[in-house]
């Protein structure tokens, strides 16, 4: 099955959310097709994409993600099904564990089994999209006589955030697709075989988030892209992810410095082709490493993630490069074929020295 390119954007964008209409309009515009929110410490992952779906009917909008912990199955249902409502058709819905710093220091919950607690999420939203009374004792929690009063005219897609063999299995078992946060170019067959495996053979979609900045200059991109991935790859949840793919050995050192509290020299550990096999970077004319993938016999989407910095036109520059023209969807044409996925491409490039590279 031959699926199509969707290019796509990170929202929200920086600045006050009341002014990023004209932004959403000039991104459809400039050929992007879908928009993905994400849920941290800034904006929630639902009201952006509230006010999208009002703004501009071209653009899909999904989640990418939605902790499992931080609402209650009620609450969550309640959240997509009024999404999908709002513009019917063009809403995912992507949860996951998140993390332990989010779930238990930010928000006081406990970090328990993570498997289990998205596998029992999943469960729950496809029994309430269904429109029964749910009266359910999940093994994470029980629901007792809930009935969602939000009938969308189309149920919207779970997706479901994976970065191992158990998360990606539920994906492919019991989801409609799988999202993965700082993949390489290399790292797909194995992720996206797993998936479709786990589907029985059928197509799924695969989210993959990929951070770019479109600058020349490598040596700054670099540095700032070394504090980013060490930050990430010294939570538990990515440090297993990098280590299960083979990046092990090339993490090694960064993550004994970093034990050892020396973060500098942890940031020095971090070997320039991992740093630019994570994150796109070069100019629209500029070969690099991670074309690839996204040619034939797959799904592809690519939701690019532009953090506007105080240049002026920097998102019409920044989006272009990812709406399918120059170094960033040749970067990716060259990654592994046949394999069903749908691409995000994060552009976080604030400012000319690329200052901030993740959402």
């Amino acid at each position: 099955m031959v699926l199509p390119v969707r290019p796509g954007m990170t929202v929200p964008l920086p600045g006050h959310l009341y002014a990023h209409r004209e932004q959403l309009i000039e991104l459809a515009d400039l050929g992007y097709t879908d928009i993905w929110s994400a849920e941290a410490d800034g904006a929630d992952a639902f009201t952006p994409l509230a006010m999208a779906a009002a703004w501009e009917p071209r653009l899909r909008l999904g989640t990418a993600i939605v902790p499992a912990y931080t609402r209650s199955p009620a609450c969550m249902a309640q959240c997509a099904a009024t999404l999908a409502d709002a513009a019917p058709g063009r809403f995912a819905l992507g949860i996951g564990t998140s993390s332990n710093v989010i779930v238990e220091k930010w928000n006081g919950l406990t970090f328990d089994e993570p498997y289990k607690k998205v596998r029992d999420m999943v469960r729950f939203l496809h029994d309430a999209f269904a429109g029964d009374k749910v009266s359910r004792t999940y093994d994470t929690f029980t629901v007792d006589g809930f009935r969602l009063g939000v009938r969308p005219e189309q149920k919207p897609q779970i997706l479901v955030a994976a970065l191992r063999e158990g998360m990606l299995r539920l994906a492919g078992r019991e989801a409609d697709g799988a999202i993965v946060n700082w993949l390489a170019p290399g790292d797909v067959p194995q992720v996206a075989g797993i998936v479709r495996d786990a589907a029985g053979g059928e197509d799924r979609e695969i989210v993959a988030r990929i951070f770019v900045c479109p600058s020349t200059n490598a040596e700054v991109v670099r540095d700032n892209a070394r504090r980013v991935i060490a930050a990430y790859m010294n939570v538990p949840v990515y440090a297993a992810f990098h280590e299960w793919v083979g990046r092990g050995e090339q993490f090694a050192g960064m993550w004994a410095a970093w034990k050892a509290g020396d973060r500098k020299q942890a940031l020095l550990e971090i070997p320039d082709e991992v740093v630019d096999d994570l994150v796109v970077h070069g100019t629209r004319t500029l070969p690099c490493s991670h074309s690839g993938v996204l040619r034939q016999g797959h799904h592809h989407e690519l939701i690019g993630d532009s953090a506007v910095g105080s240049r002026p036109g920097f998102l019409a520059s920044s989006a272009r490069l990812g709406a399918g023209r120059g170094v960033t969807t040749a970067r990716l044409r060259r990654w592994p074929n046949g394999l069903p996925h749908r691409l995000l491409l994060h552009s976080h490039a604030c400012g000319p020295a690329c200052r901030h590279l993740v959402a």
